[in-house]
């Protein structure tokens, strides 16, 4: 009978990468985890301590938090309503960039239609301009349509910003599907939608996931464009909404902390349900096989 094998003891080379890479990491883990306990910090101090400059505070409460759920602060009247904009608005950019980005990209890679590869590049030109730059002309775009203090205006901002990355990501991916499968779906009989729906999205789908997933990010993070286009508060976004706050000359710093805190969830538990997408789906036609 032959006996199994032991497993190889770890050289010194092994552990000294570990050592490199814990030595590394853990210092960046600490820079990146100390603003989220800062800011929880903040959440679950009362007023008088938020500024002790303590590690934990001496009476942690969650009364921030029931202030803020219950609008019982003059900033936070319309709470429930500007995060409701925020869900609106960051969910239909990421659908409407994901329907561009789908059909353009399965155009360009699958159908090889003419002019594919000037929409590349074109589309790749876009992000030599930083979005900053265009605020102002986006201003003067959707006042000209009448889409000022309109979510719409600002859905279609960040479909404008999202969608040249977007196409650019998911044609890559795409040109790594074999051909040989739309062939075959060619051969049986499929149509161009039949192909589209039944062979490209299905195989499409973790670069699909982690584009959606960017695009409605981008979108629930976005300032600039918000605060241009939107100005009624019951039409803003909860990122503008924050920076109300800051007009105050006695800022209350710990409802401000708590209404970030709970407004970075969203976004923590989407790429906690998405991630094992989000790695592969972005990173999908980097390097040609």
């Amino acid at each position: 009978m032959k006996r199994p094998s032991l497993p190889a003891l770890p050289t010194w080379r092994d552990v000294g990468t570990e050592a490199r890479l814990l030595l590394i990491g853990i210092p960046v883990f600490i820079w990146t985890m100390l603003p989220i306990y800062h800011m929880f910090l903040f959440a679950i101090s009362p007023k008088e301590d938020a500024f002790a400059g303590k590690f934990w505070p001496d009476h942690p409460t969650l009364h921030n938090f029931e202030i803020v759920f219950r609008q019982q602060h003059y900033f936070l009247r319309d709470f429930w309503i500007q995060f409701w904009n925020s869900v609106v608005i960051a969910v239909a950019a990421g659908a409407l960039t994901l329907l561009i980005a789908t059909a353009a990209a399965f155009s360009i890679s699958r159908l090889r239609t003419p002019g594919g590869r000037w929409v590349m590049n074109l589309a790749l030109m876009t992000y030599f301009i930083p979005a900053a730059f265009l605020a102002v002309p986006m201003y003067r775009t959707m006042g000209t349509y009448g889409l000022l203090n309109n979510h719409w205006s600002l859905i279609l901002a960040m479909v404008t910003i999202a969608s040249p990355y977007a196409i650019w990501v998911l044609k890559q991916a795409s040109d790594k599907l074999p051909v040989e499968l739309d062939e075959a779906a060619i051969m049986d009989g499929a149509t161009t939608l039949q192909l589209f729906r039944l062979v490209y999205l299905p195989l499409m789908v973790p670069s699909l996931v982690a584009i959606g997933t960017y695009a409605l990010l981008l979108a629930w993070n976005e300032y600039l464009y918000a605060f241009l286009l939107l100005s009624k508060d019951t039409d803003i976004t909860l990122p503008v909404a924050l920076g109300n706050f800051l007009a105050a000359d006695d800022s209350p710093w710990e409802l401000l902390m708590t209404t970030g805190f709970i407004y970075a969830l969203p976004p923590a538990a989407i790429y906690y349900a998405f991630r094992r997408y989000m790695v592969g789906g972005l990173t999908a036609g980097a390097v040609k096989s």
